[in-house]
């Protein structure tokens, strides 16, 4: 395989994103029944890898409340309003594996307002930019460093009401003010809607029909949006934020993150420098159109994609559990569409970002600490131009299967391009 490795600078943030108002996917003609639409688990024996679902729910919902999220094909999803509305873990099956990553240790220390409140989660919502001029994870005049980095209390702090609670999906409410690196004062108000998706929104999430009939699955969505509530109209001169959904999964020595990209665009196809650059070993750029990262949670590093790169699907795949990862948000309508950028210090153009980006965790520095050893895909909205009580949407969905590979192709090959023998990490390098 031919390998090259690029760089683009733009985004410490993860992206992806419609404006003011995407199409939802159509309605689910039998949402989540168990007819051959959705049809019922396969719970083969290679999917009982890792923590088990029921043991994580349990050990949540001793730290703080839960909302359990099912559908009667098997697949649960566990909600936690104490932790601001997060998707904290998923499973394909009431006995499956638990598929996000819980920092166990933080929050049994039960602490908060550090730099980093690490709960864990498989879908939180964040906002950028993190670095540059428009900085919101730094305070105005630090250095930004990582001593000075902080994440807004509003990000991590305090619990999100729920409201309109159903057996698929919950609402949350929550107004905050955020003070960015310039100065200028963010007042809004977010609104997250988390629901179940059933067979055929999953079908219209790959834009195709496939069979999920030999699998065992689960899907879900967030429907993450901001509402400018201040006075004054953000602007590109005082900073944009960008909606940023960061997904936070267990690693395995063997999963690779895949993000298919458009080889046909200008400019760089991926920043590989946020924390130094990535070693070659660590991500394939193949020109055919994949980048292949190495998500071990060994080797604190991040990659990210531009607009003009970027598709509409990233994902990963761990042949030893056979679990194969999509994720799909709503991509760039075009290439000048804003994208934040999220680079720690001083930047030559605030706009430039990505919009998709991976994470994969290790120690800080020589001698200290990863932050908890996960890896991450994220996604993130374009910047939020908003005037008085406008508002800004963004979609960020997930699906989970397990199964044989010749039954994960289909979807696979749908949408990341390539089936799951071209996606191990063998075949890779």
């Amino acid at each position: 395989m031919k390998a090259s490795l690029a760089g683009f600078w733009a985004v410490a943030i993860g992206l992806g994103a419609l404006a003011c108002s995407p199409a939802a996917l159509p309605a689910d003609p039998s949402p989540m029944s168990t007819s051959t639409s959705d049809p019922a688990p396969v719970a083969p024996p290679w999917a009982a890898t890792g923590p088990s679902f029921a043991a994580d729910l349990a050990f949540l919902e001793a730290h703080g409340d839960v909302i359990l999220l099912e559908a009667p094909h098997g697949a649960r999803v566990a909600v936690s309003p104490t932790y601001q509305g997060r998707v904290m873990t998923s499973a394909v099956s009431p006995d499956g594996s638990s598929l996000g990553y819980l920092n166990r240790k933080f929050i049994e220390r039960g602490t908060t307002g550090t730099a980093f409140d690490n709960y864990g989660g498989e879908d939180r919502f964040w906002l950028g930019p993190e670095g540059g001029p428009y900085a919101l994870y730094f305070a105005p005049g630090d250095a930004q460093d990582f001593d000075h980095w902080q994440t807004p209390a509003s990000l991590q702090e305090g619990a999100w009401e729920a409201r309109e609670v159903t057996a698929r999906e919950v609402t949350f409410m929550r107004p905050m003010t955020l003070t960015n690196y310039a100065g200028t004062e963010l007042t809004m108000e977010v609104r997250r809607r988390v629901r179940l998706l059933g067979a055929g929104e999953v079908g219209a999430m790959l834009k195709r029909e496939v069979s999920l009939e030999d699998l065992s699955w689960v899907a879900f969505e967030t429907e993450n949006t901001i509402t400018n509530t201040g006075k004054e109209a953000w602007t590109a001169e005082t900073g944009l934020p960008s909606i940023w959904i960061l997904a936070m999964y267990n690693p395995s020595p063997d999963t690779w993150v895949v993000v298919p990209f458009d080889t046909e665009a200008e400019g760089a196809i991926v920043k590989d420098d946020y924390f130094g650059k990535v070693p070659g070993e660590r991500l394939v750029v193949d020109e055919g159109g994949w980048l292949f990262f190495a998500a071990d949670g060994e080797h604190r590093s991040k990659i990210g994609l531009p607009p003009g790169r970027a598709g509409a699907f990233a994902g990963s795949y761990a042949p030893s559990s056979r679990q194969l990862t999509v994720v799909s948000y709503n991509a760039p309508q075009s290439v000048a569409e804003g994208y934040v950028n999220s680079m720690w210090g001083e930047q030559h153009d605030p706009y430039a970002g990505d919009v998709i980006n991976a994470y994969n965790d290790g120690p800080v520095a020589p001698g200290q600490p990863a932050l908890g050893g996960f890896y991450e895909i994220e996604t993130s909205s374009p910047a939020a131009a908003l005037a008085p009580g406008a508002s800004l949407t963004h979609r960020h969905r997930t699906l989970h299967l397990v199964g044989d590979p010749a039954a994960l192709a289909p979807i696979s090959e749908a949408a990341l391009g390539r089936s799951p023998a071209q996606l191990d990490r063998g075949a890779i390098e």
